[in-house]
């Protein structure tokens, strides 16, 4: 009986020093969840001082190619106009009407086109006038008419100075 105490005792110790040993690296599993937190916004905060400048950039630089599109689509009108009236000049009036069509259809949705409209609001009130000229022009340059370069110019003077 002596000896089933003794090993009995010994289980009980072993069983002990196994469960301090077993506590001690348990212990040394916990996560301290204050520094996973200071660590978590140091890089939040590491990221948020990247992020900002290059957003703002970014920002600019879209800005910047608004504008210019919105340039190109406005130089892309006066082109159409400077090329029907050349070819007026040359005495090339299909073309010149086909030209002139194209104009007064990108015109109209442009004008329609509201706030999304490569002109501004004043831009489009001032360019409706020129709208209602179109079928009268169409048919200067359908019929050869002489007169339709004298027209065209006047357009076009009308459209430059609604750009200024």
């Amino acid at each position: 009986m002596d000896r089933t105490v003794r090993f009995m005792k010994a289980a009980e110790h072993n069983t002990s020093i196994r469960n301090d040993v077993l506590s001690e690296k348990l212990s040394g599993l916990v996560i301290p969840w204050r520094r996973v937190a200071f660590y978590v916004t140091l890089a939040l905060g590491f990221f948020l001082l990247g992020f900002v400048p290059v957003w703002f950039t970014a920002n600019r630089a879209i800005e910047q190619r608004d504008a210019a599109q919105r340039e190109l689509r406005l130089m892309q009108f006066e082109s159409r106009l400077g090329d029907a009236i050349i070819n007026v000049q040359r005495s090339e009036y299909e073309r010149a009407r086909q030209t002139m069509s194209d104009f007064y259809t990108n015109l109209r949705s442009q004008i329609d086109a509201g706030s999304t409209s490569a002109f501004t609001p004043a831009q489009r009130e001032q360019l409706r006038p020129l709208l209602g000229e179109r079928d009268e022009v169409i048919t200067l340059l359908a019929r050869s008419d002489p007169a339709a370069d004298e027209r065209l110019f006047v357009i076009y003077s009308s459209y430059k100075s609604t750009r200024k």
